[in-house]
């Protein structure tokens, strides 16, 4: 059977009215999607029956096996599956959290450092617990890096001090007390059994048990498995995801340390509003 590239007719009618969008593969609002699990099967007809029924109970129709493996020796079976998703999604019932700042050059966040703080902001990076991968700390903080934006040791007003990996929480706490440090950088990707969340939620306990609410130093999280909103469930000031930059680091760091009047009034006033109520 040959397919028309002109034909981009749904089998599921035009689903885009109403802000509505499903996924697309073949044609337009097809419902197509792929995805990939491994299953504790060996690999054969039943490991392969086994992903075929897993992925109907999942809602996928018509589903297709397109790539399957053995792994992990005899015991384990990988697939791709291939099907269709009646699901839409409706673009007006997403919440989108905004930054709620402006991204600064590097040049731009020195000067706002300089003038409205008057000193260097000393920041704090690890890896914590018994993480060992730097990668994403050393994009941040190393002066080479990531996306085409230099690190926080590029920053003229920033002290930068990188710790490294596996260190651990209460040796970071004094850390960041004898080094006074006004932020905290903190960077995870082991994420197995929750270990990540732990790790966070111990160290934010352990620099309030440490430090007076004044004083604390901010605590900001980062790794591919956060979610961006979730920093007051780990009782963290910032958590950023994938694609992070250097630069959205710093912009958040000036915005929340050196602020410009407008926004110090602007805090001021949402403070005072709390207390009212």
């Amino acid at each position: 059977m040959s397919i028309d590239p002109s034909n981009t007719a749904s089998p599921y009618g035009d689903t885009r009215h109403g802000g509505e969008v499903r996924p697309y593969g073949d044609t337009t609002d097809d419902g197509m999607v792929q995805l990939s699990y491994t299953l504790p099967l060996p690999h054969g007809p039943l490991a392969e029956g086994a992903a075929l029924q897993l992925a109907r109970r999942m809602g996928l129709e018509r589903p297709m096996i397109v790539h399957s493996k053995a792994v992990g020796g005899t015991d384990f079976s990988f697939f791709v599956v291939y099907g269709a998703v009646t699901h839409s999604v409706d673009l007006d019932r997403i919440v989108i959290t905004e930054r709620g700042y402006p991204l600064l050059a590097a040049k731009d966040a020195d000067a706002a450092v300089r003038d409205r703080l008057g000193r260097k902001i000393v920041v704090l990076g690890a890896c914590i617990g018994t993480d060992a991968h730097t990668v994403g700390i050393d994009a941040i903080l190393n002066i080479k890096g990531f996306a085409g934006e230099k690190g926080l040791e590029y920053y003229k007003q920033m002290r930068v001090l990188n710790l490294g990996a596996q260190v651990p929480v209460g040796d970071l706490v004094r850390r960041a007390r004898s080094e006074r440090a006004d932020a905290v950088l903190v960077s995870q990707a082991v994420t197995q059994r929750d270990a990540h969340l732990t790790n966070v939620r111990e160290l934010s306990a352990e620099l309030r048990a440490e430090f007076a609410e004044h004083e604390r130093p901010l605590l900001v999280v980062g790794g591919p498995r956060f979610d961006p909103d979730a920093a007051a469930t780990l009782g963290a000031d910032r958590v950023f995801g994938r694609g992070t930059t250097p630069g959205d680091v710093a912009s958040y760091l000036v915005h929340a340390l050196a602020p410009a009047p407008a926004e110090s009034a602007a805090a001021e006033s949402a403070a005072v509003l709390q207390d009212v109520r």
